[in-house]
């Protein structure tokens, strides 16, 4: 029996993987919520299915997401990033990754974690919504606005409502698949 779904991942391939092994599933370390987050950041305005064809290479070229490294790209790196045709080449998301970096690492040593710092915003819970059609999940909620504000004032860039409740929802801090899917009781 074909397993159900949830709407927007059919159709291709890399979509389904994603949906099947990666989307909803609570994240905790560090290092892949800032990936999360980065390429949330870049996906604005554009296509997530344009971010997760380009995922790999942005992992070979920024350092495996290494925030650490990242904080300290200078303007060479930077002209070199924004050369390389196998990311999305927007000068001010390149430079946001840069800043975020710094920022991810303000938070951590705030909250002894970035983890910490952004699942205190669901009080360490995945939030489960009873979605029943993949167009009827909301783009932004009370909580992704007050996440974008608090975010926002630690210094984040590209971190509207929307870019943040699409990283909650990767991330597992919501549960957003439809209630129907395979995947909706497993995360």
């Amino acid at each position: 029996m074909e397993k159900h779904r949830c709407g927007w991942c059919l159709g291709d391939p890399l979509y389904v993987t994603y949906h099947d092994e990666e989307w909803g599933v609570p994240v905790r370390d560090d290092r892949k919520l800032f990936e999360f987050l980065t390429l949330e950041t870049f996906q604005a305005g554009l296509s997530w299915i344009t971010v997760l064809k380009k995922r790999a290479h942005f992992r070979r070229v920024f350092d495996a997401f290494d925030y650490r490294r990242i904080a300290f790209y200078g303007e060479d790196k930077i002209a070199e990033l924004l050369a390389d045709p196998g990311i999305i080449r927007n000068r001010l998301k390149v430079r946001a990754a840069v800043s975020n970096a710094r920022a991810f690492m303000e938070v951590q040593e705030e909250f002894g974690s970035f983890s910490e710092y952004i699942w205190g915003f669901t009080d360490g819970k995945t939030i489960r919504n009873a979605v029943k059609n993949y167009k009827e999940a909301p783009a932004t909620t009370p909580l992704s606005d007050k996440l974008s504000k608090d975010l926002k004032s630690r210094g984040f860039k590209f971190v509207g409502s929307t870019v943040v409740y699409a990283h909650m929802q990767a991330t597992g801090m919501v549960n957003d698949h439809e209630v129907t899917c395979f995947r909706y009781d497993q995360v």
